[in-house]
């Protein structure tokens, strides 16, 4: 990802520098590197569920009992469960976020078109559960590992030494998945951190404080598509009329019904102009 980074910034670079040159340079104008520091605000996803495929076959199924009620009758909540009653569940984590960012502006009078390449983390989670009537609770968890991102920039300075800009491209995670439950018969297997790409978004203010230093404040939309966390249950000791093998199914595999995994932050950037 680094290397992706690193190629693509170069490659924008090498693109947009032609068509500036023979303005000039000014106040933002040429390589930086810097930092940003922020907060990150989960959206609200409490329609969010859980689904099932009874016998691994790719299908959509309701999990009925062996008297063919449904098993999952006391339903989903958009967080951790709190115990195996669906009566409340804990709230998604904000959370701080930090990023090292490198970039490249050019500018021609007062507009600037640009490149910006970060890698960092964002300390938010983001979990569903499921409840059955047995009664017991599934909750799948979300945390972002580290995340990177390349954008474009693009702007107008106003008084000469602040830029107002937009900024939009695509972005890359490693997300880490979690599962847990209080059901003790089944046995549960899962497949782990997944990788996904996504988008972010959103414009900042930028001010120079000196020479070659530059501060601001910027508004971030990032949404990643993560739609390969699964986790099979299987018999474990649980007996033949158990829920999830009814009808002598294999097992059982349950993911997440929302695959949007997205917050919003607003960050302090802090940059090195050369």
């Amino acid at each position: 990802m680094r290397m992706f980074l690193a190629t693509g910034l170069a490659a924008l670079t090498i693109a947009a520098a032609p068509a500036f040159a023979q303005d000039g340079a000014g106040e933002f104008d040429g390589p930086y590197v810097g930092a940003s520091v922020g907060y990150g605000f989960q959206s609200d996803d409490s329609g969010e569920g859980v689904l099932f495929d009874r016998g691994f076959n790719g299908s959509l199924d309701t999990i009925t009992t062996a008297a063919g009620a449904n098993a999952f009758s006391p339903g989903f909540c958009g967080g951790a469960a709190t115990s195996s009653a669906n009566t409340a569940c804990t709230k998604d984590k904000d959370g701080v976020e930090y990023h090292f960012r490198a970039g490249w502006d050019a500018q021609s009078g007062n507009w600037v078109i640009g490149v910006v390449g970060e890698i960092g983390k964002s300390d938010v989670r983001d979990s569903v559960s499921a409840f059955s009537t047995t009664p017991a609770s599934y909750t799948f968890t979300r945390e972002i590992e580290w995340d990177a991102s390349l954008r474009a920039r693009a702007g107008y300075v106003a008084g000469d030494r602040t830029l107002i800009y937009a900024t939009f491209g695509p972005s890359y995670a490693r997300i880490e998945n979690g599962f847990s439950t209080s059901n003790t018969a089944n046995a549960f297997a899962n497949n782990g951190k997944s990788d996904s790409w996504g988008v972010s978004g959103g414009g900042g203010v930028e001010h120079k404080i000196g020479r070659n230093f530059s501060v601001g404040l910027e508004y971030l939309y990032t949404r990643f598509s993560d739609d390969d966390f699964r986790v099979r249950v299987t018999q474990g000791t649980a007996p033949a009329t158990n829920p999830f093998i009814l009808n002598g199914a294999a097992g059982t595999e349950m993911r997440r019904s929302d695959p949007r995994f997205d917050w919003h932050a607003v960050r302090v950037t802090a940059a090195f102009r050369f």
